[in-house]
């Protein structure tokens, strides 16, 4: 079964919304990296992949269901941040915005009784749960070490540790 022009749209938007997302962390990976904060950095630059990765995975599942692909303008995103507290805050807030449009995704394929792509969504609904608990619990550690350089480092070098494919 093919998707329905109105499911096929919303996977379009979606493909560039992750596109978007990775876009942003690219950004904050420069940010960061120009306050010598290498491991904000590399966590800002692994997360910039793991966007791509999913945004890759919705256009492999559009193109799979016989569908179009058709990639939007990638908006330009905010470089100047106020604070390494701000960047995760921002972070947080486009996680929360993904979900948001992960959900009505789910629900749009509910209700197009569209059961082919209900797997790759909840997947998708399970990953942006991780993504969002990880942001908030480094942002609620950028909110501890506040002003302190000493406790900033030591969040820069664990941060640093990430790897692709890691609890991100």
């Amino acid at each position: 079964m093919a998707m329905s022009p109105k499911l096929t749209e919303a996977f379009n938007k979606q493909i560039a919304a992750e596109f978007a997302a990775a876009y942003k962390y690219l950004a904050m990976a420069a940010y960061f990296d120009g306050l010598d904060l290498t491991g904000f950095a590399n966590w800002m630059t692994v997360q910039h992949e793991e966007e791509l990765e999913h945004a890759h995975k919705f256009f492999d599942f559009v193109l799979d269901r016989g569908a179009d692909v058709h990639l939007a303008a990638i908006p330009e995103p905010m470089q100047d941040f106020e604070s390494p507290e701000h960047a995760f805050a921002t972070a947080l807030d486009n996680e929360r915005a993904v979900t948001k449009l992960i959900h009505d995704l789910y629900a749009l394929a509910r209700d197009e009784n569209d059961l082919a792509c209900i797997p790759l969504l909840q997947w998708f609904v399970d990953e942006q749960h991780e993504e969002e608990a990880s942001v908030s619990r480094i942002l609620q550690r950028v909110r501890m070490a506040g002003d302190n350089p000493a406790a900033l480092l030591v969040l820069d070098r664990e941060l640093g540790e990430r790897a692709p494919d890691s609890e991100g």
